[in-house]
């Protein structure tokens, strides 16, 4: 009895560490230290500089798209064909660092309109974005195969790696100078750190390969360009679509009130990904004939539950959610923040209903999601106060939501039957 206890207890952590459970674990740290450089950045850095840096971070999420676009690929077509998985992971890997390069250059070339675009005080800090979107991109493609190898516990290293030094590097820089420029700085160095994690993972070489399997060959590495680019344009719409309003913001907004709106959307993109363990879960078998519309349906109820008590708890407890936003300086927007709670209860059902798309292969929605940036941005510029400007947000995610579901359950209607 005595010695099976320990056996047991072992087993059952070689079960969590092994499985899903383990790094569905540290994806929440990841989110939850990404976040906290957020709040600590605009504590520390007050509404003018945090305006900066939030736009800055929205636009390196609208980059990371090709970062997103790559891992699907990658881990797609790994699991795949577990026999060929070595020479698909050099092909793979090969795109991935030619990526990475074409990123960082393009990133470089726009960092002029970058700095005027989101008004910058000076250039460096956009000169710091397209450094920091090599690493970024990079580490997609290598998250990717962990995910197609099911190498868990080693994907949970990368994640753990892009999250817990961006808080601990980027708070370090902004302490050190409080400045739009240090914080960039902080989340560059940070980002090099999941890179160089993945790389180590996968050193390794294979013996015994023609150079063409070493380093793709160009029918191979065509194909998986191909597919990461059209797996991307839905996201990269997504995404576009909500971080754009902060880029409105900085330019219809004054300084203050849009470090303002960035404060608010700390809580907005809180509110986005804490439903996030939704669609991780609700994916496979969104991609199953037969269960697609009960777990659409199942699935928007659970991120609308989620919703309801993030809104609720942002309404009546707005003091306590202050001091995540970033205290005393932020007070004009805390009457306001239940909208912002609504904006990301919005954004996490377009999420899902977004990934339902790419699971059942229907690209054309994605024009759908397009055209509403186009809204937002035209309408965006028309506003003059912060509180429009959130509003007109708000209804134009809900017209978009009321589209997608109709369209979803429309092409879903005999999925009972299948």
């Amino acid at each position: 009895m005595t010695a099976t206890a320990p056996t047991e207890q072992r087993s059952r952590w070689r079960t969590l560490t092994s499985g899903t459970g383990f790094l569905a674990v540290c994806i929440v740290v990841m989110n939850v230290a990404t976040y906290g450089f957020q709040i600590v950045s605009a504590r520390l850095l007050g509404p003018e500089q945090y305006g900066g840096v939030a736009s800055m971070m929205a636009l390196l999420l609208v980059v990371g798209v090709i970062q997103l676009g790559l891992q699907a690929t990658a881990a797609r077509r790994v699991a795949a064909d577990p026999a060929t998985s070595r020479a698909t992971e050099h092909t793979m890997l090969t795109l991935t660092y030619r990526a990475s390069a074409v990123v960082g250059l393009a990133m470089l070339a726009c960092s002029p309109l970058v700095w005027k675009l989101l008004r910058l005080d000076t250039i460096v800090p956009a000169l710091l974005v397209a450094v920091c979107a090599v690493p970024l991109t990079m580490m997609g493609g290598q998250a990717g195969v962990l995910q197609g190898e099911r190498r868990w516990i080693e994907l949970a290293g990368v994640y753990l790696a892009l999250g817990l030094p961006r808080v601990a590097i980027g708070t370090l820089c902004i302490l050190i100078r409080p400045t739009e420029a240090a914080a960039m700085a902080g989340v560059t160095l940070a980002q090099f750190a999941p890179a160089l994690v993945g790389w180590w993972l996968l050193r390794r070489t294979v013996p015994g390969r023609s150079p063409e399997a070493r380093t793709g060959s160009p029918a191979g590495l065509s194909a998986a360009a191909a597919e990461t680019l059209h797996g991307s344009v839905a996201l990269l719409g997504f995404f576009v679509l909500s971080n754009a309003d902060i880029v409105v913001a900085r330019n219809v907004l004054s300084t203050h009130a849009s470090g303002l709106y960035a404060g608010g959307l700390i809580l907005t993109k809180a509110v986005l990904f804490l439903p996030q363990f939704v669609v991780v879960v609700a994916f496979p078998a969104m991609s199953t004939a037969g269960q697609r519309r009960r777990t659409l349906l199942q699935s928007l109820a659970a991120v609308g539950v989620i919703g309801v008590v993030s809104t609720l708890g942002a309404w009546l407890l707005s003091g306590v959610a202050m001091i995540f936003i970033g205290g005393s300086d932020y007070s004009s927007v805390q009457g306001r923040l239940w909208i912002f709670a609504v904006l990301g209860t919005l954004l996490a059902a377009l999420q899902l209903l977004v990934y339902s798309v790419l699971a059942r292969q229907h690209r054309s929605s994605s024009v759908l999601i397009w055209a509403a940036v186009v809204l937002l941005v035209a309408l965006g510029s028309q506003q003059d106060g912060l509180t429009p400007l959130v509003w007109m947000v708000t209804a134009v995610d809900a017209v978009l939501m009321a589209a997608l579901l109709s369209t979803s359950l429309w092409h879903l209607r005999d999925d009972a039957a299948a």
